[in-house]
């Protein structure tokens, strides 16, 4: 395994996100009130690049007729095609099988570590 220094977690505010790039890799860094996350910067559906699209929330299960908002802030969804992922898991909304990567995070004094091999 190898720690990545990427950034001070003070800066990224919390409800934001940076893209950094390692060994190649395109990662994005979210900050989802207070908690930091890892994610491939990749749609598995055509390949853009997902970490620059909106980040949101979504529909919540409900009753016909009744919209219920919610987990504001926990979605990113790809520019290109709309496809949505939960930026805690990587998972996609519509498949659990349909993924991007997710990356280890390790903060440490103030500093965030993307961990590559975890």
């Amino acid at each position: 395994m190898a720690h990545y220094y990427v950034a001070e977690a003070s800066s990224i505010p919390e409800g934001d996100h940076r893209i950094i790039e390692i060994e190649g890799r395109s990662i994005g860094i979210y900050n989802i009130k207070g908690e930091y996350h890892a994610l491939a910067n990749y749609c598995p559906h055509e390949g853009a690049e997902l970490c620059k699209g909106p980040v949101c929330g979504t529909t919540m299960p409900s009753k016909v007729n009744e919209y219920i908002y919610g987990r504001d802030q926990e979605i990113v969804r790809c520019p290109w095609h709309g496809w949505e992922f939960d930026i805690k898991t990587g998972k996609s909304l519509f498949s659990e099988k349909v993924r991007t990567r997710k990356y280890a995070l390790e903060i440490k004094d103030g500093q965030i570590h993307v961990i590559i091999g975890a």
